[in-house]
Order: C-alpha cells, then structure tokens, then sequence
C-alpha cells in the first residue's frame, strides 16, 4: 500500500512539473525573430492553410510575419503579426475546406516531385518544392492564388509546367512513393482568393 501511494505521488510530482515546464505554442506570443519548434509548428498550419510557401525552417522572419498578418486579415483577426492563442486556434481550424471561396474548378490533377526528371528543387516563384506548392496554367490560375484541392489540401499556385495547359494541374508532394501513389485524378480545386 505505502509503495502504491509513493508511486502516485512521484507520479503527480512528475506531471506538475512536466505541465509547468511545457507550454503548448497557443499558452505565449510567437513573434517575429523567434526561432524554434513553436514557429515551426505556425509555418506548417500556415502552409497548410495555404498562407505561406517559404521553408517550414522555424525561423520568424518577414516571410513568415507577411503570412501571418494575411492570414489574420483573411480570417478577421487584427493584422499585428503576433500569434497568440486566438490566431493559433484560427490556424488550427483552418485545415478544413473552406466555407468562403471564389469559384471552383474541375481539373485533372497529377504529382510531382523535385526528384522526377525536368525538374528542380525550386518553383517558378523561387520557393523551395515541397507540399502545398502546385503548378497551374497562370492563364486559368494567376501564381500566387490560394487554393483548396480536395484530397490534397491547402496550397498556393507557385509554379508553371510545360504540360500543365488548360484545366490541369500539378500536386509538388515531397517524395516520389506518395507522388506516384496519388497519380493521376480529377480532383475540384476551390479557388480562395
């Protein structure tokens, strides 16, 4: 019984401390020129959400801090940059399709990868390839749009191909097993902005 009761307490000890010591990112202001697994956290939600397309790097800095205050906007928060528990929760959410867009496109959707012949590891607009960066026909997309593409989420039109005319499009993944596995498919593409 006394053996019972000491593990307890050594475990409820353990457990105050370890809550005291480990803050969830929404419990502090995450700010520019902050570095760490925190930011990173910010730049995936806001890649995810389709607001940011530098390097998921956990580095704070002017284009993380564009992305954020764009996000803000978009979603009615005040535009100061910072996040805190409010924009955090916004961020969380905002991995759902949205409720708000412009149009929606029917389009053949294929995969790519920096790995696949032809291909390099930047986009047209010079950020590195990775998820949630596509290739559109700027003539039926403009480069920049935010999208939402069911089956693939959130994602910015960042890069051109020279196959990709008309109603396709092309899905950066970041290895070539899952670029082959989604292959080729109709997907509807929710233009955002």
């Amino acid at each position: 019984m006394k053996k019972t009761i000491w593990i307890l307490a050594v475990a409820a000890v353990f457990l105050l401390v370890s809550a005291t010591a480990y803050a969830a990112p929404g419990d502090k202001l995450i700010k520019q020129g902050m570095r760490g697994e925190d930011v990173q956290y910010v730049q995936k939600l806001l890649a995810d959400a389709g607001f940011y397309a530098g390097l998921l790097d956990g580095a704070f800095g002017s284009g993380t801090l564009s992305a954020v205050k764009a996000f803000q906007k978009s979603a009615g928060l005040p535009a100061d940059g910072v996040i805190g528990k409010e924009t955090l929760l916004f961020l969380e959410r905002a991995s759902a399709a949205p409720s708000r867009y412009n149009r929606t496109l029917t389009m053949t959707a294929t995969a790519y990868t920096a790995y696949d012949d032809g291909n390099g590891n930047y986009t047209y607009r010079g950020n590195f390839l990775r998820k949630g960066l596509v290739a559109v026909d700027p003539t039926v997309i403009p480069l920049g749009t935010r999208l939402y593409i069911e089956g693939y989420g959130y994602a910015i039109a960042d890069d051109i191909g020279g196959a990709i005319k008309g109603n396709k499009i092309d899905l950066a993944y970041e290895n070539r097993q899952d670029a082959l596995q989604f292959g080729r498919q109709k997907v509807t593409v929710y233009v955002i902005d």
